[in-house]
């Protein structure tokens, strides 16, 4: 993943303007002629041309599923199960790794990579109008290039690699439940509609007991991602080990008990929920978020609030939890403000 990633920086060396290179942790005030327009024109076209960002991060299994069954085209039958899978744990509870089929957890990683090169390349193209206008969401300017950026995200221990341990060693150990290693079914968007809802619900309060339990406990896990209060998009994994742990990893494994996924269900969640997260660290808005706010869906705006403030929007994909537990804000009431307008 790193290296295809590494090969699209070059692609996207053509579309990146030049900027000052840095981390973009030091936030600072610029003059209104040096800043980036507040609201920039688009039009219906360029937008519903950003929409396909989506379809894009499900671009593996969409393609896998065509017809229910494309996948039987591509793979030999002896590479997957049609049916659920219970492994068979040896004394220590744990799975011999050469009697697991790794199909699906190739399939599961490759999937969230592809759909990370679609997103970034919609970034990109974003950030540098090429997708229509664009509306920086808080007025204050992080200057860096788009490769440093890139390296960042792509280098932080407590994202990719954690994540990726965590995904392999519970597939390979032969942890998973046994319907997420079936092929059978193509995608149950309600089993994707659920884990995505559940995740959510779980994280939020995983977020809410890292702010409020003790200072020590908020030190050592969240604080380190509080210092972005204008996050940019490269900083949704840039945090702590035991954050990326409660705040991930543990709604991951009880998600995994209640939702009884296929693994084309899980691989779609699984990408749906992994760029999703990086989305709403944007710095700019979103041509989806008018539509997102009114379903309650989490915007970057939403998530910028949360950065700000700290103690409003501990939701992240949903808004929903928030509402209910009146620790919601609408970032419009900060326009003018902290807060470009029309965000």
């Amino acid at each position: 993943f790193g290296s295809s990633c590494r090969a699209f920086v070059g692609i996207m060396a053509g579309l990146t303007s030049p900027e000052v290179e840095g981390d973009g942790t030091h936030e600072k005030a610029i003059k209104t002629s040096d800043a980036v327009i507040e609201c920039e024109p688009t039009s219906w076209p360029a937008s519903i041309l950003a929409l396909l960002v989506w379809p894009g991060i499900c671009a593996l299994p969409l393609t896998l599923t065509l017809g229910g069954t494309h996948y039987r085209y591509v793979f030999p039958s002896a590479w997957y199960d049609e049916v659920p899978v219970e492994q068979t744990l040896g004394s220590f509870r744990m799975a011999d790794p050469r009697e697991v089929k790794p199909l699906g957890l190739v399939l599961g990683i490759s999937a969230v990579a592809v759909g990370h090169v679609f997103m970034l390349l919609y970034h990109s193209l974003r950030r540098n109008s090429l997708l229509g206008g664009k509306t920086r969401i808080q007025p204050q300017v992080r200057s860096y290039s788009f490769s440093e950026g890139l390296k960042t995200h792509l280098s932080q221990p407590e994202g990719f690699l954690l994540l990726g341990s965590y995904l392999i060693g519970t597939w390979m150990l032969g942890w998973m439940p046994e319907s997420y290693y079936s092929f059978a079914g193509g995608i149950n968007w309600k089993h994707v509609a659920a884990q995505l809802l559940l995740q959510d619900l779980i994280q939020c309060f995983m977020h809410l007991g890292e702010h409020k339990i003790s200072t020590w406990v908020y030190k050592i896990s969240h604080k380190p991602h509080h210092r972005f209060t204008n996050p940019r998009i490269f900083d949704a994994f840039d945090g702590s080990l035991a954050d990326t742990i409660c705040m991930i990893l543990v709604p991951l494994v009880m998600v995994a008990r209640i939702v009884p996924a296929n693994v084309w269900s899980y691989m779609t969640f699984g990408t749906v929920y992994a760029n999703w997260l990086v989305l709403i660290h944007s710095e700019f808005a979103h041509p989806w978020d008018h539509a997102f706010r009114c379903l309650g869906f989490g915007t970057a705006a939403d998530h910028h609030v949360h950065h700000r403030l700290f103690v409003y929007n501990f939701g992240h994909l949903f808004m929903y939890w928030d509402k209910l537990l009146g620790t919601y804000r609408d970032p419009k009431t900060l326009g003018g403000k902290q807060f470009n307008k029309n965000v």
